[in-house]
């Protein structure tokens, strides 16, 4: 029998670089944020900021936001002062309305809302245009809206602006 050399390494080469390590990284990343991410996010720790849509405050977004775990989903608030934007996409949506009285026109038909209450834009081939009005002029309304980010995605939900919120001055 004859012996071979053995040799022992200590330190493993580095893994090249490649199309799948990449998405094990981005795994493990996505891994941690949800293990030691944020659990409450903090009113003051997110931008408030004037848009074609009207006043909003992001809490949650892929896009903008990589810091959170649960990074399928979008939440923002919208202050309405007079009238939001007016806008199209494709719906599955929930607007939670937090404060105030107010109406939203959704492919041309009005329905009330109220604090408290629950608004889901329908799911329409083509989307859903739509606009939201404050009807008390001394208070803004202000809402919660909840979008799942996949849900969009597969149904390849575009957005377009029709019509930009007469409280943007931009």
């Amino acid at each position: 029998m004859v012996e071979g050399e053995r040799v022992r390494e200590r330190e493993r080469p580095p893994i090249q670089e490649n199309a799948y390590e990449s998405v094990m990284k981005q795994r493990r990343e996505l891994a941690e944020r949800n293990a030691k991410g944020p659990v409450v996010i903090h009113k003051a720790d997110r931008e408030v900021f004037m848009s074609r849509q009207g006043k909003l405050q992001f809490f949650m977004d892929p896009v903008s936001m990589k810091d959170t775990p649960l990074q399928q989903w979008r939440v923002f608030t919208h202050e309405i002062g007079t009238k939001s934007g007016r806008h199209r996409h494709q719906g599955g949506l929930l607007i939670y309305v937090l404060e105030g009285t107010g109406y939203s026109i959704v492919d041309g038909e009005r329905w009330d809302w109220e604090k408290g209450d629950l608004v889901l834009l329908p799911m329409r081939p083509g989307g859903v245009e739509h606009q939201h009005f404050n009807l008390d002029p001394t208070k803004p309304s202000k809402w919660a809206a909840f979008i799942n980010v996949p849900i969009q995605e597969y149904l390849a939900s575009d957005l377009q602006q029709v019509e930009t919120s007469p409280d943007y001055k931009g």
